[in-house]
């Protein structure tokens, strides 16, 4: 019998990427299969990550077969299969893996616990609310931001699916004052954290500025859990190129103590819904 393992970050990855790559070939894992005279199981190990190593020499094939003719692409592939322990990997191919990578991961996480300081959680965004983070940055077309509003209410689906995922928020205050938009966007954007907030899988809890100096005012963070004991927890934290992803247990550690403090500090869920609340007021009478 095999030796259970937890994949890596970069295993994880992997299997998305082949698993989209032949999707977007049209082909179906039996015609994969029957194509490369392998055993009935061998490709779906290779999908489900169930592999520690995917061969060179299969990952060509794979890659061959899905037309998949990209030199970058190719090469990010085999970055990804040789599970080098190199620091700073993924940024040196965000442009290969585009901005999927995060809502990958969203979508097979079980549980996510998210600490923000500066704004609204994408997963809690209003489209409005969403589109003024955009347009608040530098100068980018009407119809990148409308897709890009999109793209980030899709990720909401996650949360109001069958067996969805369970959401942990810690919100910094300044997120709530800061005004993105307009006051009739942020309103908005008020009572739709409410109206979440009631959702049994999402818990919001706000951090005020009366809780002093706390242990998370370093940066925002979110930590993703999986329902697979062997799929280990990962950090995500989100830079202005992109993002970056740990998986080191001592940093996941780090992250996961760090959450837990802010949570102590922060308003109970029930304070929280009328801290938001009165907000909501103060911006409707403005």
């Amino acid at each position: 019998m095999a030796t259970p393992h937890s994949p890596t970050l970069r295993r994880r990855r992997l299997s998305a990427e082949l698993k989209r790559a032949r999707s977007e070939s049209g082909l179906t894992t039996t015609q994969v299969v029957k194509s490369l005279k392998w055993a009935a199981g061998k490709l779906s190990q290779i999908e489900n990550a169930e592999t520690q190593t995917v061969k060179p020499d299969d990952l060509d094939k794979l890659m061959d077969l899905y037309q998949v003719t990209s030199s970058d692409k190719r090469e990010a592939l085999h970055a990804l299969a040789k599970d080098a322990k190199v620091r700073g990997w993924w940024s040196k191919y965000r442009e290969v893996f585009g901005p999927q990578s995060l809502p990958d991961f969203e979508s097979e996480a079980s549980t996510i616990r998210t600490f923000e300081s500066s704004v609204i959680p994408g997963l809690l965004q209003t489209p409005q609310y969403a589109k003024a983070v955009f347009e608040g940055g530098r100068y980018t077309s009407s119809e990148e931001v409308e897709r890009r509003a999109q793209a980030r209410m899709e990720r909401r689906e996650i949360l109001i699916r069958f067996n969805p995922t369970k959401l942990r928020v810690v919100l910094d205050e300044a997120a709530l004052r800061r005004v993105i938009g307009s006051h009739e966007i942020m309103a908005e954007q008020m009572h739709h954290m409410l109206h979440m907030a009631k959702l049994p899988n999402v818990d919001l809890q706000v951090l005020p500025f009366a809780a002093g100096a706390h242990n998370a005012l370093i940066a925002p963070f979110s930590i993703l859990e999986f329902p697979e004991p062997l799929d280990l927890p990962i950090v995500f934290i989100e830079t202005a190129t992109g993002g970056l992803f740990l998986e080191e247990a001592d940093e996941v550690d780090q992250h996961s103590v760090t959450f837990s403090d802010a949570q102590g500090s922060a308003l109970s869920t029930a304070q929280s819904a009328r801290f938001i609340a009165d907000i909501a007021k103060s911006l409707e009478s403005e």
